[in-house]
């Protein structure tokens, strides 16, 4: 359910959602979960965020980028250095926004894997919510490399048994087959009416998903894919009230290389702290 100032929300007549909005709002009402806001503009924060995602993801499945492992990775030289792991660092003198906005205007000119397709989507639906300028000060130093993001995403993840459009969920291949390892899953965002946007699979239901995944196991499995509880998302209101003018300090969060397409958040964050033993 929806509390706005420790109220319970009902929106008003001056609320001109449209249907994606709607359905937004419906299933942040329907979950067994309080999503608590300080404000109405707060929520209208997350909700315009969310459906711009949506929207990006959109965007990219009509694009002509195409699914890459990292060692076949390429970017716009214009805009981004490819580095030598297969991620896209910001040139120098380059605004973020407009870095961002070349991944859709220039499609034809990238390769990617699943987990970064969804940054680029959060970046892009972000950046439509907040506006260039507020986009370009909050993230000055993009990296585009797996799950890695600037700090002030505010990247989570956590188990449920329901998701928000806008939400990533992953869909898991347990038993996928050793000669193609880039099929361990997808990271797919949840863009409404029971679809999914994978990058790579395009949108598909949930169980043309997991068919597509079958394709992929080893030929002795006896386990199917599945859609997992996994959900990551932004954390949409510390974003709300930046854009509302609060001030802020950078910092560089850490990031490790590690090489493995189609992960999960969860796998991810596990790869930042794995300290080998020697």
């Amino acid at each position: 359910m929806i509390q706005v100032s420790g109220m319970p929300f009902q929106p008003s007549d001056s609320w001109k959602a449209d249907s994606t909005e709607m359905t937004i709002i419906e299933a942040l009402q329907k979950t067994p979960n309080v999503y608590s806001f300080s404000s109405e503009k707060e929520l209208l924060f997350e909700v315009k965020s969310r459906k711009n995602i949506i929207s990006s993801a959109k965007e990219m499945d009509e694009g002509e980028s195409t699914f890459a492992t990292f060692r076949t990775a390429r970017c716009n030289p214009e805009y981004w250095q490819r580095t030598t792991a297969g991620g896209f660092l910001l040139k120098r003198q380059v605004s973020p926004a407009s870095a961002i906005r070349d991944i859709f205007s220039n499609s034809d000119l990238y390769k990617f894997e699943c987990a970064t397709a969804c940054v680029i989507n959060f970046y892009h639906g972000l950046l439509k919510t907040m506006g260039a300028s507020s986009f370009s000060t909050l993230f000055p130093n993009l990296y585009l490399y797996s799950w890695h993001t600037d700090d002030d995403v505010g990247l989570y993840s956590f188990f449920a048994n329901h998701y928000i459009p806008g939400d990533v969920v992953y869909f898991n291949n347990p038993d996928v087959n050793p000669t193609t390892p880039w099929f361990r899953g997808v990271n797919a965002i949840a863009i409404g009416n029971e679809e999914f946007f994978g990058h790579g699979f395009s949108i598909r239901t949930e169980d043309k998903m997991i068919e597509g995944l079958n394709t992929k196991r080893k030929p002795d499995s006896q386990q199917s894919s599945y859609l997992s509880g996994l959900i990551t998302r932004p954390s949409f209101q510390p974003l709300a009230r930046f854009s509302t003018g609060r001030t802020i300090h950078k910092t560089r969060p850490f990031i490790v290389h590690h090489n493995k397409t189609s992960v999960s958040f969860r796998q991810y964050l596990y790869e930042l702290s794995y300290t080998p033993n020697h």
